[in-house]
């Protein structure tokens, strides 16, 4: 099967990159995204979004004519949905994303299109996805109704690259294609062969949404592990960071890095959808979830007692992003942790991000609140909380050291 031109809906993180990519193999892509700025950047040759190399291969895809952006989907031979699957307060998924999205395409799909669903989702979201395209065009035949006769192919391909490294495993990482039938698995992997040099999986709908929930649960639980220790070895007066390199000497361990809590669109999100398929099976990723979620509160505890300490004072934030080296602050447990402590009014805050440049919500409403440099922060600031592990900031190691009060989440100073 030949594509011409593909549509992806959705233009951050994911789709961007996957829209360059296959607009880099002279594919003609459409990149669809509501956010007009973000239609508007792109069309210049530009990016909205930290992502190494990224804007090398974007502009080059627009200069030669192979990608554009619009904020209506038009027709193509394929759509590749990659919009966020958030959760809501209770903790149940919300697939309007991906319903809207739907709904945005549906009146130009044409028989022998392939549908394809990238977004992270519950078990069970591509089977819907394709009710509500057969909804919309009751003119089409779908997989549900009619199996490999089909009008219209529906496949389920969860994305799995790692911020910062986008570009590179998009295309050398192996894809798992989960199509609601032999065909439509087939007509999927056709498209990703056209950039994935790694191999192309090929397994139910079904099981690839759970894949994906599976990968991201699994870090899930060692993370929490990695957290609880951290908690366990302070109270018993022990360095965490210690203890792990030496525990994982033994061949047969290998303990992950405890941290502030855990953050990004995947890993803080993803069990969750798990958790509300089986609620009473899925007793362990539950409890992992709330270690994690939890892991917060436990680093503010650590800064409200350094405040109790020293009085009211300065304190400056060190990161707010959810993982070093990038600017992505989705589900970020230090951007959660900095609004908390500029709620809570105990002076000034000082925040150090090298990946953003400007306030962010829900700081940017805080008077008490400015970005600045660190040398800026270690000078000014009575109490310093090291919230990501930025690259940049392992420069200051002597002077976080030299510190009178530093509240360390990530183990920088003992690196």
């Amino acid at each position: 099967m030949k594509f011409n031109s593909v549509s992806i809906i959705g233009l951050g993180y994911i789709g961007l990159p996957t829209a360059a990519v296959l607009a880099s193999r002279k594919i003609k892509v459409v990149g669809v995204d509501i956010n007009e700025a973000v239609v508007e950047t792109i069309n210049r040759g530009d990016i909205h979004i930290v992502e190494p190399d990224l804007d090398m291969v974007t502009r080059a895809a627009v200069m030669a004519g192979y990608l554009r952006a619009t904020t209506r989907p038009e027709p193509a031979d394929a759509f590749v949905v990659a919009v966020p699957t958030p959760f809501k307060r209770d903790h149940q998924p919300d697939v309007s994303y991906i319903e809207s999205a739907c709904r945005s395409f549906a009146p130009v799909l044409q028989k022998g299109n392939l549908v394809i669903l990238e977004s992270t989702s519950p078990v069970g979201t591509t089977e819907q996805m394709a009710e509500w395209l057969a909804r919309d065009r009751p003119d089409l035949t779908f997989p549900h109704t009619h199996g490999e006769k089909s009008d219209v192919r529906i496949a389920h391909c969860p994305e799995r690259v790692l911020p910062g490294q986008v570009l590179r495993e998009l295309v050398q990482n192996n894809r798992v294609i989960g199509g609601m039938n032999p065909k439509c698995s087939e007509a999927a992997s056709a498209l990703y062969r056209t950039f994935v040099e790694g191999n192309c999986i090929v397994t139910t709908a079904r099981t690839a949404e759970m894949c994906k929930l599976t990968e991201n649960s699994y870090r899930d639980v060692n993370i929490a592990f990695a957290n609880e220790l951290s908690m366990i070895c302070d109270r018993l007066g022990i360095d965490v960071w210690e203890l792990i390199r030496l525990a994982n000497r033994h061949p047969r361990v290998n303990i992950l890095q405890p941290g502030p809590g855990v953050g990004g669109h995947c890993i803080a999100v993803d069990p969750w959808f798990i958790v509300a398929k089986s609620p009473d099976e899925a007793r362990l990723i539950r409890t992992a979830r709330e270690v994690n979620d939890s892991k917060p509160k436990w680093v503010l505890d650590k800064v409200a007692n350094a405040v109790a300490a020293t009085g009211r004072t300065t304190i400056a934030c060190f990161g707010l992003t959810f993982k070093p080296n990038i600017d992505d602050l989705r589900e970020s447990p230090a951007l959660a942790i900095a609004t908390d402590i500029a709620r809570r009014n105990w002076g000034d805050v000082l925040l150090v991000e090298p990946n953003i440049r400007a306030l962010p919500r829900p700081l940017d409403q805080f008077s008490n609140v400015k970005l600045v440099d660190a040398k800026a922060a270690i000078r000014e600031a009575g109490i310093l909380v090291l919230l990501v592990d930025h690259r940049e900031f392992f420069e200051y190691r002597a002077d976080f050291a030299d510190h009178g009060c530093v509240v360390d989440s990530r183990g920088i100073l003992s690196h």
